[in-house]
């Protein structure tokens, strides 16, 4: 697989927009201000595919990207911490809900979250969500270069412990920063997804 070839495709703002071409589609989720589009463009190894945002919250619809024809990278808008108006963060929640409510979409789950805290209400409620498709899921504990050595194994037993992943998801620790666990990430979304390499 050409990892350059990569294209955007489309912004989904409703479910008429959903693609449901059969194509394996690697859904990344995760709160506002976490990385998410930088994990993204480090899995993709380009600095800026997915728009990095000064400010957290700049993902607000459901972003889909082809990559070498072989599968769909798709980026849910972030949630938790935007500085955006009640409507919109409704009309967020209820875009990626209508996602979810087509579970067959989710060929695999990328849950990112922050390697340095612990998981929110809203990252729980994510993992859920995940958890309820049905599909093979990640949580990719991102920032992981930020952590001290001595910290890593407890926060990603406080991680595993909160979002409630034990037997249901792979949990790797990963830095979109440096790209710490870039290699293992990616052989898991491919081999996961069933996606010819």
């Amino acid at each position: 697989m050409n990892i350059h070839n990569v294209e955007f495709v489309i912004s989904a703002v409703s479910s008429k927009n959903f693609i449901r071409d059969g194509r394996p589609q690697i859904v990344f989720a995760g709160r506002s201000n976490v990385g998410k589009s930088s994990t993204i463009n480090r899995l993709l190894n380009r600095k800026n595919f997915a728009r990095v945002g000064s400010a957290p919250g700049k993902t607000v619809h459901i972003n889909y990207f082809d990559i070498d024809s072989a599968m769909y990278f798709v980026d849910l808008p972030g949630y938790g911490f935007a500085k955006v108006t009640k409507a919109e963060k409704d009309r967020r929640a209820k875009l990626i809900q209508s996602y979810f409510d087509e579970p067959e979409l989710v060929s695999v789950g990328v849950l990112i979250v922050d390697a340095r805290h612990k998981p929110t209400a809203d990252d729980v409620t994510m993992a859920q969500w995940f958890i309820q498709t049905g599909a093979p899921f990640i949580v990719a504990a991102n920032k992981i270069d930020k952590c001290k050595k001595s910290e890593i194994e407890g926060n990603l037993q406080r991680i595993t412990e909160t979002l409630g992943i034990e037997g249901h998801a792979e949990l790797i620790a990963f830095s979109a920063e440096t790209g710490a666990g870039k290699a293992e990430l990616f052989d898991r979304i491919i081999t996961l997804g069933g996606v010819k390499k």
